[in-house]
């Protein structure tokens, strides 16, 4: 599938301001819309409703994409890499989960661009484990500015994410470590550069648009649906279906709840049934 889909794809490669521009084009599905394209590709095998489901899609990849650039990777490559993910999302998503393929697509899109970095990020290598991972991805935008952290910063990093303060310190040097020009050049590929994402860009007005447009891409009713769950099924649905990168596993719950990973995947599926009625209502 994921082949056939890239033939008819609009490519990143070359001029990326030209490709963002087309991919800005592709309609927004409604939710029915999805739906019925979801359910065609799955039951019929059909591309071609697969095909849109991606088409519609592509703008999200180019945001996520952004948010990486800071790894002096250049975007084309991290935007290619999001829409192997998106491709993935797209044939492993089930419509009657009730849940708007946006929301299960980030997951996807994230790890491909994850794996990426870390192969590409000649520093990444230290990133070994699930939490040197969380680690690598979150230590930037943790930090209160551009100095080194403080011992008392250090360890509340390395509270909030579950490492050692040794490890944060050493990750910190590493990132630190990594040298690019400040400028860049002229030439189109190095619009990554460190320049361009030094600055606060939170109130920049193409990063506003965007954050807006993400939030219509939202199911309406998904908090909904999920403020009808008790507290123990919503923290099971959010971990396994609306993580902001690495899902958690039925093992990771179970132990955090101390049940077993199959009273867990009950719980999952009973909420996730839940919800489904609550948004077909």
């Amino acid at each position: 599938m994921t082949n056939a889909l890239a033939l008819s794809m609009p490519s990143a490669v070359g001029n990326l301001d030209a490709y963002i521009q087309s991919a800005n084009r592709f309609p927004m599905l409604t939710e029915a819309e999805e739906v019925s394209l979801a359910r065609r590709f799955r039951e019929e095998e059909d591309l071609d409703a697969a095909r849109q489901l991606v088409l519609s899609h592509l703008r999200l990849v180019v945001s996520i994409a952004r948010g990486y650039l800071g790894y002096g990777l250049p975007h084309a490559d991290l935007i290619q890499e999001g829409n192997i993910g998106l491709m993935k999302a797209v044939k492993r998503y089930d419509p009657d989960r009730g849940v708007r393929l946006v929301s299960f697509a980030i997951h996807w899109i994230k790890a491909e661009i994850h794996e990426y970095v870390l192969k590409n990020w000649r520093m990444a290598k230290v990133a070994t484990t699930k939490a040197q991972r969380k680690l690598f991805f979150n230590l930037r935008s943790m930090k209160p500015g551009s100095e080194a952290l403080t011992p008392g910063q250090t360890l509340d990093v390395a509270n909030k994410l579950g490492v050692k303060p040794e490890e944060v310190t050493e990750m910190e040097t590493r990132l630190a470590g990594h040298d690019l020009a400040l400028d860049g050049k002229d030439d189109e590929d190095e619009n990554f550069a460190p320049i361009t994402w030094l600055a606060d860009s939170h109130s920049e007005p193409t990063r506003v648009l965007e954050a807006r447009e993400y939030d219509r891409l939202q199911s309406d009713g998904l908090q909904t649906a999920l403020a009808g769950l008790d507290e123990r099924s919503r923290r099971i649905v959010e971990a396994r279906w609306l993580a902001d990168g690495d899902s958690a596993t039925l093992h990771d719950l179970a132990a955090e709840f101390g049940v077993s990973a199959e009273r867990i995947r009950q719980i999952e599926v009973k909420a996730l049934q839940k919800m489904k009625g609550l948004l077909t209502a």
